[in-house]
């Protein structure tokens, strides 16, 4: 049975105050019970009280899905300002102190921090979560083994945390080096079969090492509730237009790929650290490195392994509907990724790190309207 390839996409996003331009609880409000009331399920909060989730529907094509995320990122704009606060889209806050966010007052959250401690509270980060439907288990274990070798194009794609404690990282996704400290993190091994996939799960799961499979925070994993495979690599974006494009781009990865395997084929298989090496690279110097070429052992621009890539799966953007957001990628290698503006604006403003969380706020609602 051929795929749906249906969408679904997560964003997380801070809560700032626009005076101190520091993060700020969004739980002493009622914002979260009113979200809930407008946006019903799309809308929860995360473990830290200062980051607020939300989640498409089910949406059949990109456009749906982009209908969908603008819509959120409006009425979540509207109802943080509704409540003294504003909506920022970014991986890391410039210059918020973990050490200072509060918990939220959930079971579940309080049992990772007592798991992970320290590790757990400094997980002050933000990201973008792609689901695409493949309803099929072993293929979707055969894309998810393929599209691994493509993660670190996509992160360098997104790359929007250059900055931690108030410190200029030099890292364009700093965000991606604060989660490897957390276990069951990182690109995954290769699975011979959604078995062992299985097997490996229920391994853990009896020896108490997890409770579920939602404890596995790979940057790409086979989601164990929904039948999609899901990328959880990404910064989140500056805009929602990032966000659209980069999604196209994991489906349209995904059909290509599923193409191949309907074809009895296959993308090459590559080992973790090899690939590791190419995340490293991405989070690192985003657009402005290069990655390895391992079929030609060479190192080569990203940008031109980005133009590559686009020619890769452009024979599957029409019948996905998806070229005007697949674009949107062209677009980033022309304007830069959030990291790169961001840091634009900070050497302009004479290392002005509340200006930058000021342009931050204004990218984050640029093309909703």
């Amino acid at each position: 049975m051929r795929p749906s390839f249906t969408l679904g996409i997560e964003e997380e996003y801070q809560t700032i105050d626009p005076v101190t331009r520091d993060l700020r609880s969004h739980i002493n409000t009622e914002m979260l019970a009113q979200g809930k009331l407008r946006l019903e399920e799309r809308v929860k909060a995360e473990m830290h009280t200062s980051v607020v989730e939300v989640g498409t529907r089910i949406c059949r094509n990109i456009e749906e899905a982009r209908e969908d995320i603008y819509e959120l990122r409006r009425e979540m704009i509207k109802l943080a300002a509704e409540h003294g606060l504003q909506l920022v889209a970014g991986a890391t806050h410039p210059f918020a102190d973990w050490r200072t966010q509060e918990i939220y007052p959930d079971p579940r959250y309080h049992q990772v921090v007592k798991d992970l401690q320290l590790v757990a509270r400094a997980n002050l980060i933000f990201g973008l979560h792609v689901h695409v439907g493949i309803e099929d288990r072993e293929a979707a274990i055969r894309i998810m083994n393929s599209m691994r070798y493509f993660l670190p194009h996509i992160m360098a794609l997104a790359t929007n945390s250059p900055f931690w404690l108030g410190l200029n990282t030099g890292y364009k996704g700093y965000r991606a080096k604060v989660f490897e400290n957390f276990p069951r993190t990182g690109i995954p091994d290769a699975f011979q079969s959604y078995s062992e996939f299985e097997n490996y799960v229920s391994l853990l799961v009896r020896t108490n090492c997890i409770d579920n499979a939602k404890k596995i925070w790979w940057d790409i994993r086979p989601h164990p509730f929904f039948n999609t495979v899901e990328v959880r690599a990404c910064d989140i974006p500056l805009r929602a237009e990032e966000t659209v494009a980069i999604a196209a781009l994991i489906q349209a990865t995904a059909a290509y790929l599923y193409k191949l395997h309907e074809a009895n084929q296959d993308f090459r298989q590559y080992a973790r650290p090899l690939l590791m090496e190419n995340k490293f690279r991405a989070v690192r110097y985003g657009l402005d490195g290069k990655l390895i070429d391992f079929g030609k052992q060479q190192e080569i621009p990203l940008r031109e392994l980005i133009e590559e890539y686009l020619e890769l799966v452009d024979p599957v953007v029409d019948e996905l509907g998806s070229r005007d957001a697949i674009n949107g990628c062209r677009k980033i290698l022309e304007t830069g990724t959030g990291a790169d503006r961001q840091l634009k604006v900070f050497a302009e403003s004479g290392g002005d790190l509340k200006a930058v969380v000021d342009y931050m706020a204004k990218e984050t609602a640029a093309g909703l309207y």
